[in-house]
């Protein structure tokens, strides 16, 4: 096995956050080929997640961000296992990332199963109305209209959204490293954003 270098091992925590001796491994397994280092690490981060998947979230903590202008305000409760876990420096890090995600995102709801029906449905209505404007023969509306959808829950979801701080990985991505690396299930249980004049 060829020896990986520190450039590359810190290249991959930057893209993943997972600690040194997990990227060291990752590398040495993928052969020093850092984008398939990435998936074993986001496939070590789904098993565990997985793994905690049937536990309790008891504990966690209620995370504020007010936006430096005064006009955005989020509130997020996040969930965990442990009251050990909830004091952590990554949670907390944790916390205060998603609700940055929530200031610059405006999300509709946490996950997909979340969406309110008569969003979904007032969505699917105006895009039918746009294809048929623009004259799209009825038997290929339904395909453009599932992708259509599904840029919108990748716009709206919060767990399907790019990380504001890594465009290349999802929320969910985040939230399965921050899992992997505490060893508890950890859950975004819900949020509020305010904004001046909404």
């Amino acid at each position: 096995m060829s020896q990986i270098s520190l450039e590359l091992i810190k290249q991959l925590r930057e893209r993943t956050a997972a600690g040194f001796s997990d990227c060291k491994k990752a590398l040495e397994e993928a052969g020093g080929d850092i984008e398939r280092a990435v998936d074993i690490l986001r496939k070590k981060g789904l098993a565990i997640a997985a793994k905690r998947a049937a536990k309790e979230t008891k504990e966690g903590i209620v995370e504020a961000y007010i936006h430096a202008n005064k006009k955005i305000g989020v509130l997020v409760e996040i969930n965990c296992e442990t009251d050990f876990v909830a004091r952590t420096s990554d949670f907390k890090e944790f916390a205060h990332n998603i609700a940055m995600q929530i200031a610059a995102t405006s999300p509709v709801c946490v996950s997909r199963e979340e969406m309110p029906q008569e969003i979904l449905e007032r969505e699917k209505r105006i895009y039918e109305e746009q294809l048929r404007e623009q004259g799209k023969p009825e038997n290929v509306i339904p395909k453009i209209l599932e992708g259509k959808l599904e840029k919108f829950y990748k716009e709206s979801v919060l767990l399907e959204q790019p990380y504001i701080k890594n465009p290349e990985i999802t929320i969910q991505d985040l939230l399965n490293e921050i899992i992997a690396k505490t060893g508890e299930k950890i859950v975004i249980k819900r949020f509020a954003r305010f904004q001046i004049g909404e």
